[in-house]
């Protein structure tokens, strides 16, 4: 079960898995391969919207956020098996610019 909050309400979700299923349930839950791919902004890159964020976070009373480094995270559903490193292909050609971000590439 995985527990979500956003905008103040808590969202519960339930992964279904075979043993969870009823044996007469008559839709099927097909394996996919999963990757996240966290994508950051270099440590030496300036953050503005992380600022941004850190500055509101102090202001509704979150005193000890000290810094926040905003980024995106990418959760790619595959239809049959891929490497890791053919994932991470993916991301430094088309999710991040090697530039000024850095990604990490793991199995989701």
């Amino acid at each position: 079960m995985v527990t979500h909050v956003t905008n103040r309400v808590t969202v519960t979700y339930r992964q279904a898995t075979s043993a969870s299923r009823s044996p007469s349930c008559s839709r099927s839950v097909r394996e996919v391969a999963r990757f996240v791919i966290d994508v950051m902004l270099k440590p030496e890159i300036h953050d503005p919207q992380g600022e941004a964020i850190a500055r509101a976070c102090r202001r509704l009373g979150f005193g000890q956020v000290a810094g926040v480094r905003q980024g995106k995270r990418f959760e790619i559903e595959l239809s049959e098996p891929a490497s890791q490193e053919r994932m991470a292909e993916l991301a430094a050609e088309l999710l991040a610019n090697p530039v000024i971000e850095e990604f990490s590439v793991r199995p989701g």
